[in-house]
């Protein structure tokens, strides 16, 4: 099941925020209406995805897809009418990984390290961006942003010190996502929280995919182009730290909660480490593209 958030036209302020909806077929069957035809307990909460994350059952989740596909049809608004928000818009965090490819780590200067601990950094809400939104320069730092396409995962059950055996039975499912980075903040002033939590730094999406239909998120393509160029290609299965233990390790430290995200680091081929560096630029397409999950697509703006 592919399920989003989402605001339409016919959204008034009083919505108070994205609804909860499944894409089926390219188009967005409301959530809430999905669960009322199924008769669902509306104690869950059907229009928040969080609350859906956190709340329904796996047999709930399992009524939701199938009232979805008998909806689409009657009720399904087309995906161009909608926008397409950050699957989970109040996560409550937002957790990186940083050098977790092999190619990565050394067109970095480094030396991979498969016997350390994954190194992880944080994100804000306030950072997310959906899909086809606008990511717009900052400011502060316009001239040195970088694309990293990502694959990232939700946590859809509550896990303190989670053994790697059991840590994928703790994901609600899998998305792509853009760790978009202030290089000059980064290397030269050393300031990684500003480099990678600036507003909009975090698109992801589409949709959530749910973890039952990804077989193995190990063995997924991701691939990452810039105005239509291919510029980052691999295989998840390459990472250093497999999804797996990165939860356990996070886990060991931080509990993790329903709706937070975690992004599970870039492959090689970043811009800040081409000869010659490739920067982004007003007017650039940045698409992050994971097969079996969907394609994030973000045009950059400008800084205002």
């Amino acid at each position: 099941m592919r399920l989003v958030s989402y605001t339409s036209s016919a959204d008034s302020p009083a919505v108070g925020g994205p609804r909860a909806g499944v894409l089926v077929d390219g188009a967005v069957v409301d959530a809430a209406t999905c669960a009322a035809r199924a008769e669902l307990d509306p104690a869950v909460g059907w229009t928040r995805l969080r609350r859906i994350v956190a709340d329904a059952s796996a047999a709930d989740r399992r009524a939701l897809q199938t009232a979805s596909v008998e909806l689409a049809s009657e009720l399904g608004v087309p995906r161009e009418d909608v926008l397409l928000g950050p699957p989970i818009p109040d996560p409550g965090k937002i957790l990186c990984v940083g050098l977790n490819y092999r190619d990565h780590v050394e067109e970095s200067g480094g030396e991979p390290q498969e016997a350390a601990d994954p190194v992880i950094f944080a994100k804000f809400a306030t950072a997310l961006r959906g899909d086809r939104e606008d990511v717009v320069l900052p400011a502060a730092a316009p001239s040195r942003i970088d694309y990293e396409g990502e694959l990232a995962l939700v946590i859809g059950r509550a896990c303190t010190r989670v053994e790697e055996a059991a840590a994928l039975d703790h994901v609600a499912g899998y998305m792509p996502f853009n760790d978009v980075s202030a290089r000059d903040l980064q290397v030269e002033h050393h300031q990684w929280t500003m480099a990678k939590g600036f507003d909009g730094s975090a698109p992801c999406g589409p949709a959530l995919v749910t973890s039952d239909e990804v077989r193995d998120p190990q063995a997924l393509q991701l691939t990452t182009t810039l105005n239509g160029e291919v510029v980052q290609s691999t295989s998840t299965a390459r990472m250093i730290h497999p999804i797996a233990r990165v939860i356990a390790y996070v886990s060991s430290l931080i509990t993790l909660l329903p709706g937070d995200v975690i992004a599970t680091g870039t492959p090689a081929g970043v811009g800040h480490a081409r000869d010659p560096q490739r920067y982004l630029s007003d007017g650039d397409r940045v698409a992050v593209r994971i097969d079996g999950i969907g394609e994030l697509s973000n045009v950059v703006r400008g800084a205002r």
